[in-house]
């Protein structure tokens, strides 16, 4: 918003500066009369105040790092300006309407992701909006090169990734049937206006995901006029292009791309190119007000990557991978209608996931086509000032149809290891009332959801409920207790080696807190949690170990079963200060224990992702108008390597215990800093990373590469990750 106001001194001009985001004052933000006139800077409280020679019009360039710059044409001097700077990861806008504070955003048991800290955490090199997730409290990052998330005891296949309310079923560039290889969300950064994490129990309107839910949107276009970014990193390169639509503002459109260029400078630098891995994406969206309280909004992913080893032919086997191409694309379209108390969003999408790993001989390997038909609904209803409902419903069609081969050098030379196909119907619904009693310092949510599988039949009801309790004006405690529901993906009730009848994973979460405002902007908050898991899904017969007195070499062909039982206890506190000027981020420190239980082989274990010891921290700081310094630094005490095994003197040797062996602790420093200045009206930023700065010796597990079932040794591949490395990039917006 620009507000021009008559002043007194015809020879100058003062004025005001503040944040699109929050409405804060923003300090340091350079002031510039073009062409070449007077210079300032805005103080503390935002204010500016510039000496110039000349009463007729005039234009002020106003620059920030981290923000989009702003031209103010002004009729004649002695006017006072009054300008909003927007993040350079949010949409323009005219209005900034601040009600609720700078953690409004946030539910209490969550904690998010805004403005410039998803651009600073997603990381120079993969500038990947998970990788920034990595970054929040209580989050496992111990692994460098995959985005998945894991965090209190559970994996990532227990997460869900829900992008304008829908459930991404495997949204990744990756080698896809590799456990330990390398991926990168398809989701664009640039697209992204928040990421919010709900660790603790699950709001009911998120689906079908046990352990923790991660509430990605994508922002609007500019309404008002053409926009564009190109962006060079040391992987690859992206552009966005956004503008309005339709006349009066009605419409914008947005689109974004990227192309990986890595796979080019490894043929050209390495005599012996073992692996080229490339990713390609494009994104868009388009609103339009179709009426005056009606929005339609249609959406589009599309990305494509794949593996490619030529010139590593002498190195591999038959049934290695060699070749890979991987298709994942998404249509969505949305309906967002106010009326009154009303406000009605419907949501219809198609997904589709296909790829094909093969040998050197092109033949292949492991194929699946994976597609879903999606119809959601998404509804509050206000009733009153202090009562409201949010309702809705979702319907997803799925079908699967996959398999995995193996080749042999006699007849009859291929072998079948597993083969799924099928199609299924998930159908659920929710509802949760709110109230906000005495003056809003008690506010209760209750409800849940009830949902069906057409495959199993089973039908499951997932209640929950919490409570906010607003003691002072800077202290408040909250509670929340609910159940959450995850059925098998159709790959297992249809697998070879599954079967229609296996049961939904259930889990109940609980969660207290207690939040302490420091000021405005600053909080302290302290949490418990527990979680028990029932149902898990697992082959518990699968790995090597010692089973009954004897070395036991496992087995591929091991049956699905929901097996595992399990418990997941642990508190975490962290200190947050969100500001557009000064410090800005947090410290946090998280403990847990998970165990879990196989009902089959009556083992007690460790869970694969039992971490007791994570710490995260992130730190920006706006060093001058044109400089950001933000760093960010995680440590986690290290995950059990998922396997039955001891240490021996040379090697490893099989054991009757799960997970009894630790990898070493996990610990990482990248520190970042970012350069912006303007020429001729194009906006430059250049970024600089250095990752890993104390050059930790970090390690993850591979897999288990054989087992002597004689002598009960077993060899394991330990992967050495990310040394010190520096990265740089550079971004061009006009």
């Amino acid at each position: 918003m620009i507000l021009l106001a008559l002043a007194a001194n015809a020879a100058e001009i003062r004025g005001r500066v503040k944040d699109a985001n929050t409405g804060e004052a923003l300090a340091k933000a350079a002031v510039r009369v073009l062409p070449q006139g007077a210079r300032g800077e805005s103080a503390n409280d935002g204010s500016f105040r510039l000496e110039i020679g000349e009463a007729g019009p005039i234009t002020l360039l106003l620059t920030c790092s981290g923000y989009r710059p702003l031209k103010v044409t002004i009729e004649f001097a002695g006017s006072e300006v009054e300008a909003t700077l927007v993040p350079d990861t949010l949409r323009r806008a005219e209005r900034v309407d601040v009600t609720a504070g700078i953690f409004a955003t946030e539910s209490p048991a969550s904690v998010g992701l805004a403005g410039n800290e998803l651009r600073n955490l997603a990381s120079v090199l993969a500038d990947d909006p998970l990788r920034a997730v990595q970054g929040l409290p209580g989050v496992n990052a111990n692994d460098d090169f995959r985005s998945q998330i894991s965090l209190r005891g559970a994996g990532p296949e227990r997460v869900g990734i829900y992008l304008d309310g829908i459930l991404l079923h495997s949204p990744y560039h990756s080698l896809q049937g590799e456990a330990a290889g390398a991926s990168l969300s398809i989701i664009s950064a640039d697209l992204l206006e928040h990421a919010d994490l709900h660790s603790g129990p699950i709001p009911p309107q998120f689906y079908d995901r046990g352990a923790a839910a991660i509430d990605m949107g994508l922002r609007e276009g500019d309404r008002k006029k053409i926009a564009a970014r190109v962006a060079a990193s040391a992987s690859n390169v992206s552009g966005l292009l956004e503008g309005p639509l339709g006349r009066q503002g009605k419409g914008s459109w947005l689109v974004s791309a990227r192309k990986s260029y890595l796979q080019y400078l490894i043929s050209r630098t390495s005599d012996l190119p073992s692996l080229t891995f490339a990713f390609s994406d494009v994104q868009g969206r388009v609103s339009y007000d179709v009426a005056p309280g009606h929005t339609l909004t249609f959406s589009a992913v599309q990305g494509t990557s794949g593996l490619d080893r030529t010139g590593a032919e002498s190195t591999v086997g038959i049934n290695s991978y060699f070749f890979s191409d991987f298709t994942y694309t998404m249509l969505r379209a949305g309906s967002r209608y106010t009326k009154g108390s009303l406000i009605l969003q419907q949501n219809a999408a198609w997904v589709r996931e296909s790829y094909e790993n093969q040998n050197k001989d092109r033949n292949p390997l492991l194929v699946d086509h994976y597609g879903e038909w999606i119809a959601q609904s998404d509804n509050t209803w206000q009733i009153t000032e202090s009562h409201s409902v949010l309702f809705g419903g979702m319907a997803r069609r799925m079908r699967d149809d996959g398999r995995g081969e193996r080749r042999l050098a006699t007849p009859p030379y291929v072998q079948l290891l597993e083969r799924s196909r099928g199609t299924g119907v998930r159908t659920g619904a929710y509802v949760m009332p709110m109230l906000t009693l005495f003056g809003g310092k008690v506010t209760l949510r209750g409800g849940g959801r009830a949902d069906h599988h057409d495959v199993s039949g089973e039908t499951a009801l997932s209640p929950y409920a919490s409570a906010a309790l607003r003691i002072t004006s800077v202290t408040s405690v909250h509670v929340g207790w609910g159940h959450s529901a995850q059925y098998p993906e159709l790959n297992a009730f249809f697998s070879t080696f599954g079967r229609k009848g296996l049961a939904l994973e259930r889990s109940a979460h609980w969660e207290a807190s207690l939040e302490q405002r420091l000021d405005e902007r600053t909080r302290v908050r302290v949490e418990a949690y527990g979680r028990s898991d029932r149902n898990v899904l697992n082959r518990p017969l699968y790995d090597p170990r010692v089973l009954n007195g004897r070395f036991y070499g496992g087995n591929n062909t091991a049956s699905y079963e929901n097996s595992l039982n399990g418990t997941a206890r642990g508190g975490q506190v962290f200190l947050q200060r969100r500001t557009a000027n000064g410090i800005t981020g947090w410290i946090a420190y998280s403990y847990s224990v998970a165990k879990s239980f196989d009902g089959v082989t009556n083992a007690h274990f460790p869970s694969d992702y039992d971490q007791r010891h994570t710490g995260s921290a992130y730190l920006s700081y706006r060093l001058r108008p044109t400089v950001n310094l933000s760093g960010r630094w995680v440590y986690g005490s290290g995950f059990p390597i998922p396997q039955f095994l001891i240490k021996a003197p040379v090697d490893y040797l099989l054991s009757p215990t799960r997970n009894s062996l630790r990898l070493p602790s996990h610990q990482r420093l990248d520190l970042r800093a970012n350069k912006t200045f303007v020429k001729r009206g194009v906006h430059f930023t250049l970024y600089a990373e250095l990752i890993n700065v104390y050059n930790h010796d970090n390690i993850r597990y591979a897999d288990i590469g054989g087992v002597d079932t004689r002598t009960g040794r077993a060899r394991i591949s330990l992967e050495r990750m990310f040394p010190v490395l520096p990265s740089a990039g550079l971004a061009v917006e006009f």
